[in-house]
């Protein structure tokens, strides 16, 4: 029978237990200096702190010391364990260090690179050919006027010859805020507001630039455009000063050989109207891909004001006339850069808008 069954306690040589505990704090700090990663300081931390651990055993070996050596065993292992636990954390410390040095050697400043250049931002292509479009006309002496983009349908529709039932309505598919606003679909309300706020004056010469909106998305038309539209209004205004202005923005937006012709179009609020097509920006009008062969290329509607329109605008058509046309930012940019998905220009990729300027 042993001790242990015999309910007999194994006598403790406390001398030789304090001796091995010192012994112990030595051979960690020995072996610490190897120590170059966490994963082996934490071997040692196991192997001389943990629950199997000679500190543990001379703790748990206590109950079992005679009373007048007890103090001494206490102090000394919770001494030596003290003294381990700081240098475990202070190794820790070291090792923390030590890779932050290396971290920060590795991401240096080398003062002998050549520096960043700055990321520099860029006008999106519809801002590009709107800009260009707007300084043609202002140097034909039109100003720009502008106006919401939520719109009573009165202007939108009605007071440009457009009523409730016009089949025209059918072809502008709206986004209706309430029953007598909406989402603009077109500039012209800008000509509507324009001439009641300025009638009888004259000249009127005014071009529209800004967004419109109709529920459209395919290739070729999205949800929002861009539009600009222009109004002149005067005594002896004829088709001849139409076609005229035209072929001169032509000219002066594709290059000095473009021709354009005018076929003959409907629109509720002009008459005569008219489709404009300038000759083909590939081919010059000998018939390619881009043209379809015909060697014409359609970019906007004109015509001569509608003397209704003229009225609800606060003219007399008696005494003088105008005429009105229409062009999408969005068909003139494809046109001028060859983009067969008008999409791209609201996708935000940067490959296609850093081609650009």
């Amino acid at each position: 029978m042993t001790d242990r069954e015999s309910g007999l306690v194994e006598p403790v040589d406390v001398d030789a237990l304090v001796q091995r505990l010192e012994q112990a704090r030595a051979e960690l700090e020995e072996r610490l200096e190897g120590a170059g990663d966490p994963a082996q300081l934490e071997e040692l931390r196991v192997r001389y702190l943990g629950r199997r651990s000679l500190v543990a055993q001379a703790l748990s070996a206590l109950g079992r010391v005679p009373a007048a050596d007890r103090p001494r065993l206490g102090r000394t292992a919770n001494e030596v364990r003290q003294a381990m636990a700081d240098a475990l954390e202070a190794h820790r410390q070291r090792l923390l260090a030590a890779e932050k040095e290396r971290r920060l050697a590795a991401e240096a400043l080398d003062l002998t690179l050549p520096g960043r250049p700055p990321l520099l931002g860029r006008r999106h292509p519809l801002r590009i050919v709107l800009e260009e479009i707007e300084d043609i006309f202002l140097s034909m002496g039109f100003t720009i006027a502008g106006g919401p983009e939520v719109e009573y349908s009165s202007l939108n529709f009605d007071l440009l010859n457009i009523p409730p039932d016009h089949p025209a309505r059918d072809m502008q598919d709206s986004f209706y805020i309430d029953a007598s606003r909406l989402l603009r679909t077109h500039t012209s309300p800008v000509q509507i507001r324009y001439m009641q706020a300025h009638a009888p004056r004259l000249p009127v010469r005014i071009i529209a630039p800004g967004r419109v909106f109709r529920r459209d998305d395919d290739p070729t038309h999205s949800p929002v455009f861009h539009q600009v539209e222009g109004l002149l209004v005067d005594r002896g205004v004829s088709m001849a000063h139409l076609k005229g202005t035209l072929l001169a923005f032509a000219r002066r937006l594709f290059g000095p050989e473009t021709r354009i012709r005018l076929r003959p179009s409907y629109f509720p609020f002009t008459e005569p109207s008219a489709e404009v097509d300038v000759s083909c920006t590939s081919c010059g009008g000998a018939g390619c891909r881009v043209c379809g062969g015909s060697g014409w290329l359609e970019i906007l509607g004109c015509g001569m004001v509608h003397p209704q329109v003229l009225r609800n605008g606060g003219y007399d058509p008696e005494e003088v006339s105008g005429f009105a046309f229409g062009m999408g930012v969005e068909r003139i940019a494809m046109l001028r850069y060859g983009i067969d998905d008008l999409r791209r220009f609201f996708q935000n990729d940067l490959r296609f808008l850093e081609q650009f300027e």
